[in-house]
């Protein structure tokens, strides 16, 4: 078994329905969900829109590899109409990224693990910390509070 951290966004559509519906997704697709923290109303990051995000981090446990784990991420992606473009950032229903798988580094074409931006988005580390106060990050060798602490993003984070 592997422990992964997922984080979710999404700021589009009915967001109640959608965190509902992509928790059931997970479960069913992906592995059993250990924690999930409190969803938090988050400005957007990296590009304007209208609408703000509901973001939270979730902790599963899978039997799959991480490169099987985002095949089947990006069909859930696709099940809230996520269209893979050329754009970094946009508005969407649901987004989830990888954030940890175990305590390990994975530099692919597709896939970078940990996730390169964790320690600069309070919208990621204001939910991680919550269910991961102490996990170490494998690469930068800081605990989420500690990189919390040092975030220089001054995002106002609001718990829904």
């Amino acid at each position: 078994m592997h422990i992964v951290y997922l984080g979710i966004g999404g700021n589009i559509g009915n967001k109640q329905k959608n965190f509902e519906n992509v928790y059931q997704f997970i479960e069913n697709k992906l592995g059993r969900i250990l924690k999930a923290s409190s969803i938090y109303e988050t400005p957007p990051w990296g590009f304007q829109s209208e609408n703000t995000f509901w973001n939270s981090v979730i902790k599963i446990e899978t039997l799959d590899l991480a490169e099987k784990l985002l095949e089947k991420i990006h069909l859930i992606e696709e099940q809230f109409g996520r269209k893979r473009y050329n754009e970094r950032y946009s508005s969407r229903e649901i987004d989830i990224d990888i954030l940890y798988f175990d305590d390990i580094f994975i530099e692919l074409e597709r896939l970078i693990i940990p996730h390169p931006r964790i320690h600069q988005r309070k919208f990621v580390l204001v939910p991680l910390n919550e269910i991961a106060t102490d996990f170490k990050h494998p690469l930068l060798r800081f605990t989420t509070i500690e990189m919390l602490e040092n975030c220089m993003d001054d995002s106002i984070i609001k718990k829904v």
